[in-house]
């Protein structure tokens, strides 16, 4: 009886680790085909993992593949699921976002961006793709009070500060966007958008 039992051990123990040697050289097989920008194979590697205990890293990873590849519904379905699976992923609300946003459905993406910073108030990724929205609503004073807020919080950043620039320009405030825009050159000396407004300023 012992020996059957050991024997029974032993093969699921084989079993096991084959099973974990074969998902493995999927997960390692995706990024490859990642890497080349073969992106229908890589998440068609992913295919039998969608299903198992162990899905969500792998729905969240099918959602990412189908959004670079612009099959935007199908990343909004994986996402949801990765959703279903771990109601409090941050990571599942951020990938629902980006294929919202590529949609034009600013309102549907902020809305799971809220519900981040929510829990997480100063959440960057968060915050800065909540702006894109803003900024997309045409929310002009919104965005202002949005990134100058944020903007307290991360003084050495250019990007939230191109965000703001951005409200101000939009509201005719030239002389603040001005400012704004000589606070990011300082940031990033090289930052396209900011020369070329403090160019059209000086003409």
């Amino acid at each position: 009886m012992k020996s059957f039992v050991m024997v029974s051990l032993l093969s699921l123990g084989l079993a096991n680790a084959a099973l974990a040697s074969e998902n493995q050289e999927a997960w390692q097989t995706s990024h490859v085909l990642e890497s080349k920008g073969e992106y229908e194979k890589a998440a068609a590697v992913l295919t039998p993992l969608l299903n198992n205990k162990a899905s969500e890293y792998a729905l969240l990873r099918y959602g990412w593949l189908n959004y670079l590849q612009g099959n935007y519904n199908d990343a909004i379905d994986s996402y949801k699921r990765a959703l279903n699976f771990n109601s409090r992923s941050f990571d599942a609300r951020l990938g629902m976002s980006l294929p919202l946003m590529a949609q034009g459905r600013w309102k549907e993406a902020s809305r799971y961006l809220r519900q981040i910073i929510g829990q997480s108030p100063y959440h960057y990724l968060a915050h800065v793709r909540l702006m894109v929205c803003e900024e997309a609503l045409r929310q002009w004073e919104t965005l202002e009070k949005h990134s100058k807020s944020m903007a307290a919080y991360y003084p050495a950043d250019a990007t939230i500060l191109v965000y703001l620039a951005r409200s101000y320009a939009w509201q005719d405030k030239e002389e603040q966007a001005k400012m704004t825009y000589q606070r990011v050159l300082k940031r990033f000396p090289n930052h396209i958008e900011a020369n070329n407004f403090l160019k059209g300023q000086s003409n």
